[in-house]
């Protein structure tokens, strides 16, 4: 191949690249749709005071309501994404040896309020809620703007 030849290529393949930049150019902005309804969920936690791993009174009572609050909220999470249920059953000459159910739940819970939190005896009560409205507003204010040129 000659110079001549090389030169009429790579002009050929510049020159389509750079029409390709120039024709292809666009404007994108998306904007963020809002839901029609937003539903709001509640969860109740409890947890019993006296089992609290703790010899002080005042102590069990603010460890049962930490473990209540995150009962409430384990039962907010477990509504939004669901459970992941795990069975293991063992059979050994057609007897059932040993029979295991795991669960478990995983997720971010924002936005959330604790309405009322409350002694019934020796249990703690947590109520929390989750206004879904106040999660839109929150993902809104943290979304970036998205905009391709």
């Amino acid at each position: 191949m000659n110079v001549i030849s090389k030169a009429i290529i790579s002009t050929a393949i510049l020159l389509s690249l750079a029409s390709c930049s120039t024709i292809s150019e666009k404007n994108v902005t998306y904007k963020s749709v809002a839901p029609t309804v937003f539903p709001v969920i509640h969860g109740i936690g409890y947890a019993p005071i006296s089992l609290q791993k703790s010899d002080n009174e005042t102590q069990r009572m603010l460890m049962a309501i930490k473990a209540s609050k995150l009962a409430a909220y384990a039962e907010l999470t477990e509504q939004v994404y669901g459970q992941q249920i795990s069975n293991k059953l063992i059979m050994e000459d057609l007897l059932i040896e040993n029979d295991q159910l795991k669960s478990s739940i995983q997720g971010i819970i924002r936005g959330a309020k604790v309405v009322r939190s409350y002694p019934v005896g020796d249990t703690y009560t947590t109520e929390v809620t989750v206004d879904f409205k106040d999660v839109y507003d929150l993902y809104l204010t943290q979304q970036r703007k998205n905009k391709i040129y």
